[in-house]
């Protein structure tokens, strides 16, 4: 098997009981022993108006992790485009080039837009699993969240007023020409960004499908992550339409993919278990839409009565986690891998305890090296 590098991805999750100042603390801690643990790359998300999840701001954060850090590759996961403009994310990460050169990844996504309608994949799932056994579970609608009031109201509050998200496609080609020094507005003005223009950052699109961002990341050449932790029925559709609309480029002369997972690792599958606990009913608060709770306690999450409907919200992602030994969940992590051809696996993992969540990533990492892949991207 060849070497694939670990990276992490970070939710900056807030547990019950405590605080986003706390959380973002326990991060940049994180960030700091992934580092000593041999991870490849650290990604911050994007998320807003949710209870348990203090992300908000990817380039903030990265500015106070850069500075408690020194060679782990730093990066987000991504920079939601639906509500910002290629200038201002040029700019910000224009910023954060300047003082650490050559140590961000800058990972584009979609936000605010309707879900691509479901593509053949050249990859057969029979029975729900892949040809290499990996769980493909039933697709999730997301129709339901996208529809709701407090989705509705993140919007509002995201863009200005009468404002519209400019093409998905085209605001990639902005950031693309801002990047290199070529942008040129349609009466021949030029724009040149400082800092930002020439700033040596690795671009990435993220993407849960095979539509609009696999085809952007494809026809661009760029490096493609695909979201196997929040839409598993979709991962493979994902690499699959990725590497149809691959073309060569300046940056890439084959496709790369990296895949993301849910994953708690403990010493033995009893207890990883039941660090893992919270999980289901967290997912659930996403999937209401009532937005992400504080992270649950074991006890918190077992008082929960579920209904039926409650179950068929989070079904797939419970099935899809990866949760046990540091051997078990490395053979997941290498049936992801397997399955979708990844080059990358990007680990997101939370418990209620900020040291239960530090250990897992240990003993993944020991496990890892252990099996001999290394911590070095491409």
């Amino acid at each position: 098997m060849p070497d694939i590098p670990l990276g992490v991805l970070d939710l900056v999750p807030i547990s019950s009981g405590s605080t986003a100042p706390e959380a973002l603390r326990n991060s940049i801690e994180l960030a700091r022993r992934a580092e000593e643990f041999g991870y490849a790359r650290y990604w911050f998300a994007e998320h807003h108006l949710n209870p348990g999840v203090a992300g908000t701001s990817p380039a903030v954060v990265l500015a106070l992790t850069a500075s408690a850090t020194s060679t782990i590759r730093l990066g987000s996961g991504a920079v939601q485009l639906g509500h910002r403009t290629a200038l201002s994310t040029v700019e910000e990460f224009g910023l954060l080039d300047a003082l650490h050169p050559g140590r961000f990844d800058l990972g584009l996504g979609r936000s605010g837009g309707r879900p691509s309608p479901p593509l053949p994949s050249a990859t057969p799932v029979v029975d729900g699993r892949a040809p290499n056994g990996l769980r493909i579970p039933p697709r999730f609608s997301f129709e339901r969240l996208l529809g709701s009031p407090r989705i509705a109201l993140q919007r509002k509050l995201l863009l200005l007023p009468k404002a519209e998200s400019q093409e998905y496609g085209e605001q990639i080609d902005d950031v693309l020409a801002l990047l290199a020094g070529t942008y040129r507005s349609p009466e021949g003005v030029e724009a040149h960004v400082v800092p930002g223009e020439g700033a040596d950052l690795e671009l990435w699109i993220l993407g849960s499908s095979g539509g609009t961002s696999a085809e952007v990341a494809g026809r661009n050449g760029l490096r493609f992550a695909a979201n196997y932790h929040v839409s598993p029925a979709s991962v493979l559709e994902a690499a699959d339409g990725y590497r149809a609309a691959f073309q060569p480029s300046d940056v890439l002369d084959k496709p790369y993919v990296s895949v993301s997972a849910d994953v708690v690792v403990a010493e033995d599958d009893d207890t990883a278990r039941e660090l893992a606990t919270g999980y289901g009913l967290w997912v659930r608060s996403i999937r209401t839409a009532e937005g992400a709770i504080k992270f649950p306690t074991p006890d918190e999450a077992r008082a929960h009565v579920w209904s039926d409907e409650d179950s068929e919200l989070v079904q797939d992602r419970i099935d899809t986690q990866f949760v046990g030994s540091p051997t078990r969940v490395a053979d997941q992590l290498e049936q992801l891998q397997e399955a979708v051809g990844a080059d990358e696996l990007l680990i997101t993992t939370i418990t209620h305890d900020h040291p239960d969540r530090v250990r897992s990533y240990e003993l993944l990492a020991e496990e890892w090296r252990r099996r001999g892949h290394s911590s070095q991207s491409s």
